[in-house]
C-alpha cells in the first residue's frame, strides 16, 4: 500500500496537533515536541493505520501514548508520542524497558529516545487474531504452528530474564505477524520487579482463554485445558527449559 508522508510541521495544525498532544496540549506543548521530533532527525510523518482518532489515521493508542508511522532518513519508523494525560512524565523508563528485551531479540528494535518520544522499528503485518482468523489453505497447520513456537520462545527468553510483559493476557493487542516472524509489542505496562508470566499468559490465550483459542482449535486439534494447565503448573513452578519442552510437547510445537 503506497502511503503519503506530510513534513512534521503538519503536527502544528488541526486535526494533527490532536495526535501530537494527544488527548489536549497548547501550542507551547505541540512546540516543544516538533523540536524534540526534529532533534530525533523525525522529519516526515503519514497519518495512516487501523486506528483513528478525530478522522486521522494512524498506527495505534495506549494508555501511555499513542504511535505513528514516520521517516528517519529514507527508513520508516514507528513514533509513539507520550499522552498529555499519561501518568508517566517521560518515555525514557520505557525506552530503557525496549532495550532490555532487545538484548535477548525480543520486541520492536530501539532506535532513539527523548522526554515525550520513543523511535522504533515499524513492523508490516498484522494483529494476531487477524492472521489466524485468515490462516488457510495449505500449509496453513505448520505455519500455526512455526508462529505460535516462536512467539512461546520469546515468552520463554522473557521469562528467563525475570522481565514481565504484563498484558499478554489479551494477546491480540499485542503480537505483530510480520512477512517473516511474529513480534511481541508494547512494553509500557512491563516489568522486572514482579513475577513473570509470559509464558503462561500466551499460552492460555492461544489454547485456553479468548476467541484466538476457538480459531486455533479449529485449525488443528490441542489437548484437553485439564492436560494444558498441569504442564503449565509445573512450569510456573520451575520455570526451566525441560518443563518448557515437555509444555512445547504436549501442544505438539
Amino acid at each position: 500500500m503506497k502511503r503519503f508522508f506530510l513534513s512534521i510541521k503538519k503536527f502544528e495544525e488541526e486535526p494533527y496537533s490532536k495526535i501530537l498532544g494527544y488527548p489536549k496540549a497548547s501550542k507551547s506543548q505541540l512546540k516543544s515536541r516538533i523540536s524534540e521530533l526534529e532533534k530525533l532527525k523525525i522529519e516526515l510523518i503519514s497519518f495512516s493505520g487501523p486506528t483513528i482518532i478525530d478522522k486521522v489515521s494512524i498506527l495505534g493508542k495506549g494508555y501511555v501514548g499513542v504511535v505513528v508511522l514516520a521517516k528517519k532518513g529514507r527508513k520508516n519508523v514507528a513514533v509513539k508520542i507520550r499522552r498529555t494525560d499519561s501518568q508517566r512524565e517521560e518515555m525514557k523508563n520505557e525506552a530503557e524497558l525496549l532495550k532490555t528485551v532487545n538484548a535477548v531479540n525480543v520486541g520492536p528494535k530501539f532506535f532513539d529516545v527523548s522526554k515525550n518520544i520513543i523511535v522504533m522499528e515499524f513492523l508490516e503485518g498484522e494483529k494476531i487474531g487477524n492472521w489466524i482468523k485468515n490462516l488457510c489453505g495449505k500449509g496453513s497447520v505448520k505455519k500455526l504452528k512455526d508462529t505460535i513456537r516462536s512467539i512461546l520462545e520469546d515468552c520463554y527468553r522473557l521469562d528467563q530474564i525475570g522481565f514481565d510483559h504484563g498484558e499478554l493476557s489479551s494477546i491480540s493487542k499485542h503480537i505483530i505477524i510480520g512477512k517473516t516472524k511474529p513480534t511481541i509489542i508494547d512494553f509500557e505496562s512491563s516489568s522486572i520487579k514482579r513475577r513473570v508470566s509470559n509464558v503462561t499468559s500466551v499460552t492460555q490465550a492461544i489454547f485456553i482463554g479468548s476467541g484466538i483459542a476457538k480459531k486455533v482449535q479449529r485449525i488443528y486439534k490441542v489437548p484437553s485445558k485439564e492436560n494444558i494447565i498441569a504442564i503449565l503448573r509445573n512450569y510456573k513452578q520451575e520455570q526451566t527449559r525441560q518443563n518448557f519442552e515437555k509444555l512445547l510437547k504436549i501442544l505438539k510445537l
